[in-house]
């Protein structure tokens, strides 16, 4: 079972290494994206450099690498459980720990020399494979205030708190799985971390614009 959870981490964290923003760059327009903008291999920042379509087909693709980590990793480990002393890690932490891999693939993927992405959309893609209904609130946040505000980055913070504030009562009040809020309570934490140039320049009221 060791082996079981070792191999759906590292399958995810391969996965996640997949720099679908720096591929589409190249194949769309010939460019290193991590060249231009943000530097960042993200949905933003390829709208930025090769247009909106590529933009919103690398923000799917990227989804799509999250939510398949986790379901391969649940495939992996196929119901089972290990125990490390009095602890017993059962299939949800093999999920989570694929969700948190997928996500370090992403932003730091060994294809890519470790300069990738922030995750949100990696993240998101593993809540629906988790909780549909957290990852359907996230994007409906991040999509809105993205929209209304022109601001990327902060519909990206608030999606992400907002599905700890959909989290924190169902664990706390309806005995959902309280290594799922842990999961994504640490991915709130690296997404405000990844976009901590982005909240500077909020505060500063010089943040780049979508459009």
């Amino acid at each position: 079972m060791v082996a079981r959870f070792v191999a759906a981490v590292i399958a995810a964290y391969l996965l996640g290494s997949i720099p679908v923003g720096l591929i589409i760059g190249r194949l769309r327009g010939g460019v290193d994206i991590r060249q231009y903008g943000s530097g960042k291999t993200g949905a933003t920042n390829v709208m930025r450099t090769v247009g909106y379509r590529f933009g919103y087909l690398t923000l799917m693709l990227d989804g799509v690498k999250g939510a398949i980590a986790v379901l391969l990793a649940t495939l992996i480990v196929n119901g089972g459980s290990l125990a490390i002393g009095s602890v017993s890690l059962g299939w949800q932490v093999a999920q989570v720990l694929a969700g948190a891999g997928a996500m370090v693939g992403h932003n730091w993927p060994v294809f890519a020399r470790f300069r990738g992405g922030r995750g949100v959309a990696v993240f998101f893609g593993t809540l629906f494979a988790i909780y549909p209904p957290a990852g359907l609130l996230g994007v409906e946040v991040l999509v809105i205030l993205a929209l209304r505000s022109r601001h990327m980055s902060l519909g990206s913070v608030a999606g992400t708190i907002a599905v700890l504030c959909l989290l924190l009562p169902l664990t706390v009040c309806y005995g959902f799985p309280l290594v799922y809020f842990v999961y994504c309570f640490a991915v709130a934490a690296l997404v405000v971390y990844q976009h901590r140039d982005n909240i500077r320049r909020l505060r500063q009221g010089v943040e780049r614009q979508l459009w």
